[in-house]
């Protein structure tokens, strides 16, 4: 790879991480202004209002891009606020749904205009 090349490689990945890093920044502040929560307790919930079927715990880490144990303590810290309620599944002992409140509806439905008009306006 030449000089040049690295050069524009390297000034692309930047300019991806400052985006990522205002549009995040922005996201993040204004949730927790109007709604008290972050971005990731957004993801998750909207992981959970739009599942077509049952969602298992593993299932959050992906949408919330969080390590397991951090998206476990997502769920507790959701769980205890009244959002969330979590149930074994009766086929694998292991695993956990994780499914909305009513509550955890309400702030979902709530927040997600929030959120849109953060990303309409960042992103375009």
């Amino acid at each position: 790879m030449s000089d040049v090349a690295e050069q524009v490689l390297v000034q692309e990945w930047q300019g991806l991480l400052a985006r990522h890093a205002a549009v995040f920044g922005a996201l993040e502040c204004t949730l927790q202004e109007k709604h008290g929560i972050g971005v990731s307790e957004f993801e998750a919930l909207e992981c959970l209002a739009t599942a077509a079927q049952k969602c298992r715990g593993a299932d959050l880490t992906g949408a919330v891009h969080l390590s397991q144990s951090a998206t476990s303590r997502l769920v507790a810290r959701l769980e205890r606020e009244g959002l969330v309620e979590r149930a074994m599944c009766e086929m694998d002992r292991r695993g956990i749904f994780v499914d909305l409140t009513e509550a955890g509806h309400k702030l979902y439905a709530e927040a997600k205009p929030t959120q849109r008009a953060i990303l309409k306006e960042m992103l375009a």
